[in-house]
């Protein structure tokens, strides 16, 4: 699977409240949760990057805070493609691929990159490559029952194809 996108940077410690602030709860139709992405950071930031392919490129403990899956689908929904980060917070980056939006950690990248860097994701082969600066960093591959959940649109498609195929019952 492929991602390619411009880099918008965001600093350290970045909580669920800043990228889904909890006064937007009451909102269940995911196209409206978008466009409230990091609304507790950067306002405006789902209009900003309509229509643009960005790829969130995070320090540290990037989705720390509580459980709430509202950040991820926040992101997704925003048109976020990737969100590329030193670290997560767990329940965050479990959400997020459960929810079918690209994470990976890559603790090199974030110290060279710019805004409005092109990156090039491979998220099969593991590598990260800044097309505007002509390096490439390795990734950890997630397993691949991991990664199929992922790359097929997170947790709830997974179960659709197996169910489909004949492979899994409820």
């Amino acid at each position: 699977m492929l991602v390619k996108g411009a880099v918008w940077k965001v600093g350290n410690d970045i909580d669920t409240d800043q990228i889904y602030p909890g006064k937007y709860l009451y909102e269940t139709d995911p196209k409206k949760i978008g466009q409230f992405a990091l609304a507790g950071l950067l306002p405006g930031f789902a209009q900003q990057i309509e229509d643009k392919d960005v790829i969130l490129v995070a320090g540290h403990n990037f989705g720390c805070g509580s459980s709430r899956e509202h950040a991820a689908i926040a992101l997704r929904e925003a048109g976020v493609k990737a969100v590329v980060a030193q670290s997560f917070g767990r329940i965050f980056f479990r959400n997020a691929i459960n929810l079918g939006l690209p994470v990976v950690e890559c603790g090199d990248l974030y110290a060279g990159a710019e805004d409005g860097d092109e990156l090039l994701i491979d998220l099969r082969a593991g590598i990260l490559k800044n097309i505007t600066k002509g390096q490439a960093y390795p990734l950890g591959v997630l397993p691949p029952a991991v990664a199929e959940i992922m790359f097929g649109g997170g947790l709830i498609d997974y179960y659709r194809r197996k169910i489909a195929d004949g492979e899994g019952k409820f």
